[in-house]
C-alpha cells in the first residue's frame, strides 16, 4: 500500500449479510495479521449497521489468536443497543471458524456540553525539523538492524517522523514515552468523518509499545523479545482532517509480568486533543 487510497480500499469490507461483512489482510512487514488492520475493519463493520447517524465515541478490544494473513476475516456485527442517546455493537472476527479478534464500540448522537482538554506538549520539534523512516532508510540504511531495515522497507500509506530516535547499538535505558508525527499519503480531502475515524484507528497501533520498550533499551530490542497487541481501547473526541500532519504523543506507565502498558493522546499541529489511545501488549523477552 502507498497512498490512502490503497488503506481505504483495505478497510472496505465486502457485505456478506446485513450484519456480516468479510475483510482481506496487507502485510506490514509480520509474519501475522496487522493489529491496525483488523481494529478499522471491525469499526467499519460496526459503523455498516449505524443507520441513525450517531458518532463513534469509544471502542474496547482484545486480540485473540493471530491472524492468517491468506485467509479472508469474517466480521460479524451483533446489535446491543439502540438507545435514545447510544448506539452499541458487538464485533467478532473470525477465520476459519476460530474467533481471532473482538470489540465493542459505542456510538453517540450529536450533543452540545462541556469542552476541555490537556495541551499538546511545548517547544517539541517540528515534523520539517525531521527525518522521516524514508529519510533513515536513505541515510543510515546500512546501519539499520536486518529485522528492522526489514519492517521500514514495507510501502506504507502514512509517513512517520519520531520526534526522539532510538539508537539501537546504545545500550541505555530510555524514558517510557516517545513522540511521533504522522501524515497519510496521497489525496486526503473529502474524507467524511467515518473514514477518518477508520483511518486513525489503523495508524493508533503503530508506535505504541515503543513507549514501554524504551524504558528497557539497554537490554530489550525488537529483536529479542515477542511482541504482540493483546488489548487496545481508543476514545474519540473531535472532528478533523488529515491534511497536515498529526502527533501521536505516548507513554509507558508500567510493564511487568512480560507485559507492557502504554497510552497516548493523538493532536493536530494546532494543538487539538482528537483521540486518546490505551493499549497492553506482549513484551515477552526470548532466552
Amino acid at each position: 500500500m502507498k497512498s490512502v487510497d490503497d488503506l481505504l480500499q483495505l478497510l472496505r469490507l465486502e457485505k456478506v449479510n446485513d450484519q456480516q461483512f468479510k475483510g482481506f489482510s496487507k502485510t506490514v512487514g509480520s509474519p501475522n495479521v496487522f493489529g491496525g488492520q483488523v481494529l478499522a475493519q471491525a469499526i467499519h463493520a460496526a459503523s455498516r449497521t449505524i443507520h441513525n447517524q450517531r458518532v463513534l465515541h469509544s471502542m474496547h478490544s482484545y486480540f485473540l489468536e493471530p491472524g492468517n494473513l491468506e485467509v479472508p476475516i469474517i466480521y460479524n456485527v451483533s446489535i446491543v443497543r439502540d438507545g435514545g442517546s447510544f448506539s452499541v455493537r458487538r464485533v467478532t472476527a473470525e477465520q476459519n471458524g476460530t474467533t481471532i479478534f473482538i470489540l465493542s464500540a459505542s456510538f453517540h448522537r450529536k450533543e452540545e456540553g462541556y469542552n476541555h482538554q490537556i495541551e499538546i506538549k511545548k517547544d517539541i520539534k517540528q515534523p520539517e525539523d525531521l527525518l522521516s523512516w524514508t529519510d533513515m532508510l536513505e541515510q543510515f540504511g546500512d546501519a539499520i538492524p536486518p529485522r528492522t531495515k526489514g519492517f521500514m522497507l514495507i510501502d506504507r500509506p502514512v509517513e512517520f517522523k519520531p520526534v526522539e530516535v532510538v539508537n539501537p547499538f546504545n545500550k541505555v535505558d530510555l524514558p517510557p514515552a516517545t513522540n511521533v508525527w504522522f501524515k497519510l499519503k496521497g489525496n486526503v480531502s473529502g474524507l467524511d468523518l467515518v473514514s477518518k475515524q477508520q483511518l486513525l484507528t489503523y495508524i493508533s497501533d503503530y508506535n505504541i509499545l515503543a513507549a514501554a520498550m524504551n524504558r528497557h533499551a539497554s537490554k530489550a530490542h525488537w529483536g529479542n523479545t515477542q511482541t504482540a497487541s493483546l488489548d487496545h481501547s481508543m476514545w474519540y473526541f473531535r472532528d478533523f482532517d488529515f491534511d497536515d500532519w498529526l502527533l501521536y504523543s505516548i507513554e509507558s506507565p508500567n510493564t511487568s509480568n512480560a507485559r507492557g502498558f502504554a497510552k497516548g493522546n493523538i493532536f493536530t499541529r494546532d494543538g487539538k486533543l482528537i483521540a486518546s489511545v490505551a493499549q497492553e501488549g506482549l513484551m515477552r523477552p526470548l532466552k
